[in-house]
């Protein structure tokens, strides 16, 4: 069985909304942010405190854009993923790396410095760089969505969860208006997905 381990809307929400586009079985662990203090035990599981993890049999990973990469090829339900045999392949590849590595990262450390330090320790300037870098490299996403409704393949896949989990943090931060229109169409289309829909209501922490 496949365990999820999850605070409501961080990174592991990507692995989440996944799993439910893809009808697949899993066990949510959902834990109050942050799980370090608020659930110890599972720093027995990773001991950096972080989410997410992933489990599935003897299998642990914490990494979620390669959580999200194991469980698109490895339960293949739903067409989330691009085989090494189709000529997309390393463009799904980029685009499943990219939403973590060029858009996710800058974010969450302008949300540190912007909202989670105290205020003695905020840094406006690494705030003001790091909006500018997500910007930067979001060109790229309007680029590719020109002429097409999702990143690669012209079909929804983990990639489009990936990138969209960052433009989801994007609009938390404030920073939703200055999409471009093609990419505010798309995370149109992106929350308007029935496994998006589960997954927030998935991720509710029950009384």
């Amino acid at each position: 069985m496949i365990t999820l381990y999850h605070t409501t809307d961080a990174r592991s929400f990507r692995a989440l909304w996944l799993l439910e586009e893809m009808k697949q079985p899993y066990a949510l662990k959902t834990m109050v942010f942050p799980p370090r203090q608020s659930t110890p035990e599972y720093l027995g599981i990773n001991p950096t405190g972080s989410v997410p993890t992933l489990t599935d049999g003897d299998l642990t990973i914490h990494e979620s854009a390669a959580i999200l990469e194991f469980l698109a090829v490895r339960y293949p339900s739903g067409d989330l993923a691009v085989g090494s045999d189709e000529p997309a392949w390393g463009e799904w590849l980029h685009w499943l790396h990219f939403g973590e590595a060029s858009l996710t990262t800058p974010l969450a450390t302008l949300l540190r410095y912007a909202v989670t330090e105290p205020p003695e320790r905020r840094q406006p300037a690494v705030v003001e760089d790091c909006r500018a870098f997500f910007f930067d490299r979001l060109q790229l996403v309007e680029r590719a969505l020109e002429e097409h409704d999702y990143l690669v393949a012209d079909r929804f896949t983990a990639a489009d969860i990936s990138v969209g989990y960052a433009l989801m943090l994007a609009r938390f931060l404030g920073l939703g208006k200055a999409f471009p229109a093609s990419v505010q169409a798309y995370w149109t289309r992106l929350k308007q997905r029935p496994g998006f829909d589960a997954a927030k209501k998935a991720q509710e922490i029950k009384p």
